[in-house]
C-alpha cells in the first residue's frame, strides 16, 4: 500500500470516533430545561433557584410537569446519543456516551455552564447496560423519596454505576462509569459543602 492509501486508511479510522464524539456532544448539549422553561413562559432557568439547568431546578419554578419532562428528555438524549451512534458508527457507543455526558455538563450554547449529569447518566446506562440502569434508578428514586435530598440521591446513584456494571460482568464499562460518577460528584461540590454544614435544601421544603 502506498503512502496515499495509508493516509486514507488512517483518516477513516479517525472518522468514526470523531463522528461519534461530535454527535454525542451535540445531542448531550441540548439544554432541555432552559428550552422548556422559556417555552412555557417560566423565565430563564439560569436565573432561578440554584441556576442549574436540570430537573430539580425546573421544579423550583413550580411546574412539576416541566420538571418531569426535563428529567425524561435529559435521560433520553443520553440514550439516543449511544443508540444512534451504534447505528451510524458501530462499536463507538462508549465514545458517544462520554461526549454526550460532557455535552450536558459543559454545553457550548450556554458558555460551558451546564447541568450535573444525573439524569443523562441514567439514559446512558439504559443504552449501555440496562441492568445497571435499573439499579441506578432504584437507588436514585428510592433515596430521593426517602430523604428528599436531590443532590445526595443523585451522587449515590452515580457512584453505584461502576459497581453494578462490574457486578453484572460489564467490566468494559467500569472505567467510563467511574469517570462519569466522579464528574457527577465534582459538579455537586457546592452541594457537598451544604450537606456537611446541614444547609442543603430538601425537595418540597423552602429555604429558611
Amino acid at each position: 500500500m502506498g503512502a496515499e492509501g495509508y493516509d486514507l486508511a488512517t483518516d477513516y479510522l479517525w472518522a468514526a470516533p470523531a463522528g461519534a464524539a461530535l454527535l454525542g456532544y451535540l445531542l448531550g448539549s441540548i439544554p432541555f430545561g432552559v428550552i422548556l422553561t422559556r417555552a412555557a413562559g417560566a423565565g430563564d432557568l439560569r436565573t432561578i433557584g440554584s441556576g442549574n439547568i436540570g430537573a430539580t431546578n425546573v421544579l423550583r419554578t413550580g411546574r412539576k410537569g416541566l420538571a418531569a419532562a426535563t428529567l425524561v428528555l435529559d435521560a433520553a438524549k443520553g440514550a439516543v446519543a449511544v443508540l444512534l451512534t451504534e447505528w451510524l458508527f458501530p462499536g463507538h457507543g462508549v465514545v458517544a456516551a462520554a461526549a454526550a455526558f460532557l455535552g450536558h455538563l459543559y454545553p457550548v450554547w450556554l458558555g460551558f455552564k451546564g447541568g450535573k449529569g444525573v439524569a443523562t447518566l441514567l439514559g446512558i446506562l439504559i443504552a449501555l447496560s440496562w441492568p445497571s440502569a435499573i439499579v441506578y434508578a432504584v437507588i436514585w428514586l428510592g433515596l430521593l423519596a426517602a430523604l428528599r435530598i436531590s443532590s445526595l440521591a443523585g451522587m449515590l446513584a452515580a457512584t453505584s454505576a461502576p459497581v453494578s456494571a462490574a457486578y453484572f460482568g460489564r467490566f468494559d464499562l467500569v472505567l467510563l462509569l467511574l469517570a462519569l460518577a466522579l464528574l457527577v460528584v465534582w459538579k455537586h461540590r457546592e452541594n457537598i459543602d451544604r450537606l456537611i454544614s446541614g444547609t442543603e435544601p430538601r425537595i418540597g421544603r423552602k429555604k429558611a
